[in-house]
């Protein structure tokens, strides 16, 4: 005659369901020796029984216990903190971390009876916990697929199906012994330092050695972040993998180096990588730009052009021909607008040329050329091979000496679309600059149809921006208009510190410009060799907006913080 075991022998999410007279004490006893001979925990066994459904129990352990009931379908992945719970305590305990709030951590569980499990994620994430019940399967398929993510991440990129070597001849059997001796761990480090950087929307990854320690930094929103500090001895075989997969010479290392490689996410996206080296006096720094094509065929509408300065610029660069130029310090998105401009232009009815230094991200139907200067394909060099081709479109990657700007001037007066950057601080002092280098006032006059000045500001985060109320003075300080303060828009600022989903109060950026077209007026100003506060003076009278007034007003639309456009439209 089989014993029944005493109720409180029993699990205690076993003995509340017993209590709530959903199971018999026999019924609980049998599955609760089922479970202990196939090794997992009660809750699972019972489902697998198809007693309870999932559902049933996580409704009656809300109820019986207190804590909120929610249903996982609804939960959004991106939620999640970055910061998770370790994958065999995850595993083993059947815990997910769902949210981090003012350092209350929300987790995932679907038997609240489990006090070790909720002890073990307590001290390992040193956060005060708040439970909350989910149902047993919809949990399990979660860990499952986090877990198998994170193992994807760190040790199924295999070199010769996800990295896209192109390696020359005379290097196939250097990188074939390199490959012999590397260190499995150094490889699956690099992965991950590389998907990290991806899923953080980061633009440029550094390593940098130092005396006596070895740093990894993402930028990330334009901001240097530390990610990591591995072993110091870790730095010359980690240099010297980038470099395999970059076509780099690993022998090399008195003289900064130029290279490229390529990551295959999936069969729809792939990730380029500019790389480029540096010889420290305590070994190489590396630079790794990220180059996601995605960001090209964002379309105008992402960039945040107002109406009016988008309708402007599609204008110009509508035209048969022309010079729109693009200005903006190194970082501030001058390439991603002009490849959304060509991207727009991108028909097969016309020829569309580019020269780069270096193309950073290849564009169906586009011939791109890098230019080399030692070879002695310099910009002006490819323009005038350009000429040659039957060109209508003409991109050229940045004007930096004379005769660059005169060929594009030419190019531009004699029928065909010309698209450039420069480096000055806002578009009346481009125009000025192309005096400077030299460039007759009235070529210029007559070319130039449009320029854009821009910055990128970091983007408020949606999940924990907050209303701020500064005094009026404060405002008008900045640059606000007394008209403008009426008290029909809200200024938000963001938590200090952020939250578990965004960088310090910011996720993203968003572009602040002035675009100003070039007028009959401003053309006059040119011509009698006017400087740059006149031909700003005029296109203020022309109801063009500064970088300033740009910013405050992606202020007023609550999109950034006053501290961050006055950061990056200091003048």
């Amino acid at each position: 005659m089989a014993t029944t075991a005493p109720l409180s022998k029993l699990s205690g999410i076993a003995r509340m369901l017993v209590q709530e007279k959903l199971i018999t004490e026999d019924e609980a006893n049998n599955i609760q020796n089922q479970a202990n001979i196939q090794k997992v925990a009660f809750i699972t066994q019972i489902i697998a029984n198809k007693k309870l459904s999932a559902e049933k129990i996580a409704e009656t352990s809300s109820r019986a216990f207190g804590f909120p009931h929610l249903n996982l379908d609804a939960f959004n992945v991106d939620y999640l903190p970055t910061k998770s719970i370790d994958a065999k305590l995850m595993q083993s305990q059947r815990v997910l971390a769902l949210q981090n709030r003012n350092n209350v951590l929300f987790v995932a569980i679907s038997d609240p009876t489990n006090l070790h499990a909720l002890d073990s994620v307590q001290f390992q994430m040193g956060m005060t916990l708040s439970p909350v019940i989910v149902e047993d399967d919809k949990l399990g398929k979660w860990i499952d697929k986090l877990i198998e993510s994170k193992d994807t991440s760190m040790s199924n990129l295999d070199i010769g199906d996800d990295f896209e070597l192109d390696t020359g001849p005379e290097q196939e059997q250097e990188v074939e012994l390199t490959l012999e001796v590397d260190d499995a761990p150094v490889v699956k480090f690099l992965q991950k330092m590389l998907l990290d950087a991806i899923n953080m929307g980061a633009s440029d990854l550094h390593f940098e050695p130092y005396e006596k320690f070895y740093r990894i930094r993402y930028r990330v929103d334009g901001v240097l972040r530390e990610i990591a500090q591995p072993p110091l001895a870790i730095k010359d075989k980690l240099a010297s993998r980038i470099k395999v997969i970059s076509n780099l010479d690993i022998s090399e290392k008195r003289i900064p180096q130029d290279g490229r490689m390529k990551l295959t996410l999936s069969k729809t996206r792939t990730i380029d990588f500019r790389v480029s080296t540096l010889p420290l006096i305590h070994g190489e720094k590396i630079v790794m730009r990220i180059l996601d094509p995605t960001s090209a065929t964002l379309g105008i509408e992402a960039l945040g052009y107002e109406p009016e300065q988008k309708e402007s610029l599609l204008y110009a660069v509508g035209r048969p021909y022309g010079l729109v130029l693009v200005t903006g310090p190194t970082g501030s998105g001058k390439t991603v607008s002009l490849y959304t401009c060509l991207n727009i232009l991108n028909n097969p009815g016309v020829n569309i040329s580019t020269a780069e230094d270096p193309a950073e991200i290849p564009l169906a139907g586009i011939n791109q050329v890098n230019v080399n200067d030692k070879q002695g394909l310099t910009f002006a060099a490819a323009l005038k091979s350009f000429l040659r081709q039957d060109p209508d479109i003409i991109m050229i990657g940045e004007i930096r000496d004379l005769e660059t700007a005169d060929m594009a001037i030419k190019a531009a007066s004699t029928g065909h679309m010309v698209l450039s950057t420069l480096h000055t601080n806002d578009a009346p002092s481009t125009l000025t600059r192309l005096m400077n280098m030299g460039v007759a006032p009235f070529n210029i006059a007559s070319a130039v149809s449009l320029i854009t000045a821009q910055r990128l500001a970091r983007r408020l985060c949606k999940n924990c921006k907050v209303p701020l109320n500064i005094p009026k003075e404060a405002l008008l300080r900045v640059g606000f208009k007394e008209e403008e303060l009426d008290g029909s828009w809200q200024l938000y600022g963001h938590k200090e510190g952020g939250c578990e989903m965004c960088n310090g109060g910011y996720k993203g950026r968003v572009g602040i410009y002035q675009v100003m077209p070039i007028s009959d007026a401003i053309s006059r100003i040119i011509m009698s060799n006017g400087n740059a506060h006149d031909i700003a003076d005029q296109a203020k009278k022309e109801g063009v907006k500064d970088l300033r007034e740009s910013g405050l007003l992606k202020v007023k639309q609550g999109l950034t913080s006053i501290e961050e456009v006055e950061a990056v439209t200091n003048e």
